[in-house]
């Protein structure tokens, strides 16, 4: 269950639309410039506050709580 409180960060929010544009963890950290553990941070802290288990559950899901918004 997803609690009403757990928002996504900035950055998580940026790391989660950059997974939802087909890139890897390493060009998410080159073009945000923060090293590849940073941003599998990021996504393990997006995944517990969104209750998912994967980076495409996480891209739904954030979109469905309207935390994330992906122009494609």
């Amino acid at each position: 269950m997803v609690m009403e409180k757990a928002r996504l960060t900035r950055r998580e929010a940026e790391v989660l639309r950059m997974l939802a544009g087909g890139r890897t963890y390493a060009q998410a950290a080159a073009q945000l410039g923060m090293s590849a553990n940073t941003v599998g941070t990021h996504v393990k802290s997006a995944y517990r506050k969104l209750d998912v288990h994967s980076a495409a559950a996480a891209v739904v899901r954030a979109i469905e709580l309207r935390q994330l918004e992906v122009i494609m």
